[in-house]
Protein backbone atom coordinates (compact mmCIF):
# COMPACT_ATOMS: atom_id res chain seq x y z
CA UNK A 1 0.00 0.00 0.00
CA UNK A 2 1.30 3.57 -0.99
CA UNK A 3 0.43 7.08 -1.12
CA UNK A 4 -0.98 7.62 -4.97
CA UNK A 5 0.01 11.58 -5.29
CA UNK A 6 1.54 14.63 -3.53
CA UNK A 7 4.33 15.03 -2.04
CA UNK A 8 4.44 11.91 -0.21
CA UNK A 9 3.83 9.69 -3.50
CA UNK A 10 5.28 6.33 -3.59
CA UNK A 11 5.87 5.79 -0.04
CA UNK A 12 4.87 3.01 1.66
CA UNK A 13 2.28 2.78 4.57
CA UNK A 14 2.20 0.33 7.21
CA UNK A 15 -1.21 -2.36 7.77
CA UNK A 16 -1.81 -4.41 10.87
CA UNK A 17 -1.22 -7.68 10.61
CA UNK A 18 -4.75 -10.10 10.23
CA UNK A 19 -8.54 -9.72 9.12
CA UNK A 20 -9.54 -6.69 11.56
CA UNK A 21 -8.06 -4.07 9.68
CA UNK A 22 -9.44 -3.89 5.71
CA UNK A 23 -7.26 -0.93 3.63
CA UNK A 24 -8.72 0.11 0.57
CA UNK A 25 -7.13 -1.44 -2.34
CA UNK A 26 -5.03 0.59 -4.17
CA UNK A 27 -7.77 0.64 -7.13
CA UNK A 28 -10.44 2.02 -5.14
CA UNK A 29 -8.42 4.45 -3.42
CA UNK A 30 -6.75 5.97 -6.57
CA UNK A 31 -10.37 6.01 -8.22
CA UNK A 32 -11.78 8.06 -5.09
CA UNK A 33 -8.99 10.63 -5.28
CA UNK A 34 -9.62 11.01 -9.20
CA UNK A 35 -13.21 11.41 -8.23
CA UNK A 36 -12.17 14.25 -5.48
CA UNK A 37 -10.15 16.01 -7.69
CA UNK A 38 -12.32 15.98 -10.41
CA UNK A 39 -15.16 17.66 -7.90
CA UNK A 40 -12.46 19.94 -5.82
CA UNK A 41 -9.91 21.36 -8.35
CA UNK A 42 -6.97 21.03 -5.40
CA UNK A 43 -7.00 19.72 -1.75
CA UNK A 44 -5.20 22.65 -0.41
CA UNK A 45 -6.38 24.20 2.72
CA UNK A 46 -9.23 21.70 3.18
CA UNK A 47 -10.36 20.19 6.31
CA UNK A 48 -10.38 16.67 6.36
CA UNK A 49 -11.95 13.79 8.76
CA UNK A 50 -11.15 10.45 8.11
CA UNK A 51 -13.48 8.10 10.18
CA UNK A 52 -12.61 4.52 10.71
CA UNK A 53 -9.66 5.50 9.80
CA UNK A 54 -7.40 2.44 9.69
CA UNK A 55 -4.25 2.25 8.38
CA UNK A 56 -4.69 5.94 7.41
CA UNK A 57 -4.29 5.86 3.99
CA UNK A 58 -7.42 7.90 3.08
CA UNK A 59 -6.63 10.81 5.45
CA UNK A 60 -2.92 10.87 4.67
CA UNK A 61 -3.08 11.30 1.36
CA UNK A 62 -5.36 13.91 1.06
CA UNK A 63 -2.47 15.62 3.69
CA UNK A 64 0.08 14.11 0.94
CA UNK A 65 -2.18 16.98 -1.86
CA UNK A 66 -2.06 19.62 0.02
CA UNK A 67 -5.19 19.16 3.03
CA UNK A 68 -4.87 21.53 5.78
CA UNK A 69 -5.75 19.16 8.55
CA UNK A 70 -7.18 15.78 9.19
CA UNK A 71 -8.75 13.85 12.08
CA UNK A 72 -8.31 10.47 12.14
CA UNK A 73 -10.89 8.52 14.33
CA UNK A 74 -10.15 4.65 14.55
CA UNK A 75 -10.87 2.39 18.04
CA UNK A 76 -8.91 -0.60 16.75
CA UNK A 77 -5.67 -0.48 18.81
CA UNK A 78 -3.35 -2.27 16.02
CA UNK A 79 -4.66 0.16 13.40
CA UNK A 80 -4.40 2.93 15.67
CA UNK A 81 0.01 1.38 15.71
CA UNK A 82 -0.06 1.29 12.23
CA UNK A 83 -1.72 4.67 11.59
CA UNK A 84 0.90 6.94 14.24
CA UNK A 85 3.43 4.64 12.40
CA UNK A 86 2.54 6.04 8.98
CA UNK A 87 2.06 9.71 10.34
CA UNK A 88 5.40 9.24 11.86
CA UNK A 89 6.93 7.88 8.51
CA UNK A 90 5.63 10.50 6.46
CA UNK A 91 6.32 13.15 8.73
CA UNK A 92 2.42 14.09 8.73
CA UNK A 93 0.79 15.84 11.58
CA UNK A 94 -2.83 14.94 12.10
CA UNK A 95 -5.60 14.74 15.28
CA UNK A 96 -5.97 10.87 15.63
CA UNK A 97 -9.02 10.08 18.03
CA UNK A 98 -8.28 6.78 19.71
CA UNK A 99 -12.48 5.89 19.84
CA UNK A 100 -15.47 4.92 18.78
CA UNK A 101 -17.05 6.88 15.56
CA UNK A 102 -20.40 6.55 17.22
CA UNK A 103 -19.12 8.26 20.37
CA UNK A 104 -18.42 11.70 18.54
CA UNK A 105 -19.92 14.67 20.04
CA UNK A 106 -20.58 18.26 18.65
CA UNK A 107 -17.42 19.36 16.00
CA UNK A 108 -15.89 22.66 16.69
CA UNK A 109 -14.50 22.76 12.69
CA UNK A 110 -16.82 22.06 9.87
CA UNK A 111 -15.06 19.53 7.35
CA UNK A 112 -14.79 19.90 3.72
CA UNK A 113 -14.16 16.69 3.45
CA UNK A 114 -15.08 13.03 5.05
CA UNK A 115 -14.07 10.19 4.26
CA UNK A 116 -15.86 6.86 5.86
CA UNK A 117 -14.59 3.22 5.88
CA UNK A 118 -16.17 1.23 8.19
CA UNK A 119 -16.00 -2.56 7.81
CA UNK A 120 -18.62 -3.64 5.14
CA UNK A 121 -20.95 -5.82 8.13
CA UNK A 122 -21.83 -2.96 10.18
CA UNK A 123 -23.36 -0.82 7.46
CA UNK A 124 -22.34 2.26 9.29
CA UNK A 125 -22.09 4.60 6.42
CA UNK A 126 -25.49 6.19 6.33
CA UNK A 127 -26.34 6.40 9.95
CA UNK A 128 -22.71 8.26 10.54
CA UNK A 129 -23.53 10.66 7.69
CA UNK A 130 -26.44 11.92 8.82
CA UNK A 131 -25.53 12.45 12.82
CA UNK A 132 -22.14 13.90 12.07
CA UNK A 133 -24.32 16.22 10.37
CA UNK A 134 -26.48 17.25 12.58
CA UNK A 135 -23.27 17.64 14.75
CA UNK A 136 -21.72 19.71 13.03
CA UNK A 137 -18.70 17.94 11.48
CA UNK A 138 -19.47 19.07 7.67
CA UNK A 139 -19.27 22.03 5.93
CA UNK A 140 -22.43 23.25 3.84
CA UNK A 141 -21.18 21.80 0.32
CA UNK A 142 -19.03 19.65 1.85
CA UNK A 143 -17.75 15.90 -0.19
CA UNK A 144 -18.70 13.17 1.85
CA UNK A 145 -17.21 9.62 0.56
CA UNK A 146 -18.58 6.04 1.66
CA UNK A 147 -16.80 2.67 1.26
CA UNK A 148 -19.54 -0.02 1.63
CA UNK A 149 -20.21 -3.71 0.11
CA UNK A 150 -21.32 -3.67 -3.50
CA UNK A 151 -24.39 -4.29 -2.62
CA UNK A 152 -25.11 -2.18 0.19
CA UNK A 153 -27.08 1.35 -0.45
CA UNK A 154 -26.00 4.41 0.08
CA UNK A 155 -28.90 7.04 0.52
CA UNK A 156 -28.57 9.38 3.49
CA UNK A 157 -30.75 12.02 4.18
CA UNK A 158 -29.78 15.51 3.54
CA UNK A 159 -26.82 14.57 0.78
CA UNK A 160 -27.18 14.51 -3.10
CA UNK A 161 -25.61 12.19 -5.14
CA UNK A 162 -22.89 13.23 -7.31
CA UNK A 163 -21.67 9.54 -8.11
CA UNK A 164 -21.49 5.60 -7.75
CA UNK A 165 -18.57 3.05 -8.67
CA UNK A 166 -17.60 -0.22 -7.52
CA UNK A 167 -14.29 -1.69 -7.41
CA UNK A 168 -14.43 -5.87 -7.12
CA UNK A 169 -16.47 -6.02 -3.82
CA UNK A 170 -16.12 -2.54 -2.56
CA UNK A 171 -18.19 0.36 -4.03
CA UNK A 172 -17.69 4.16 -3.44
CA UNK A 173 -20.30 6.32 -2.90
CA UNK A 174 -19.56 10.02 -3.37
CA UNK A 175 -22.24 12.71 -2.02
CA UNK A 176 -22.50 16.40 -1.14
CA UNK A 177 -23.79 17.54 1.81
CA UNK A 178 -26.80 19.82 1.38
CA UNK A 179 -26.76 21.64 4.86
Amino acid sequence: MRIIAGQWRGRALKAPVGQTTRPSSDRAREALFSMLASRLGSFEGLNVVDLFAGTGALGIEALSRGAASCVFVEQDRPALDALRTNLATVGARGDVRAQAVGTLGLSRTAHDLMLIDPPYDMHAGVPTLERLARLGWLAPGALASVESARGETVAPGGFTLEVERTYGQAKITLLRYEG
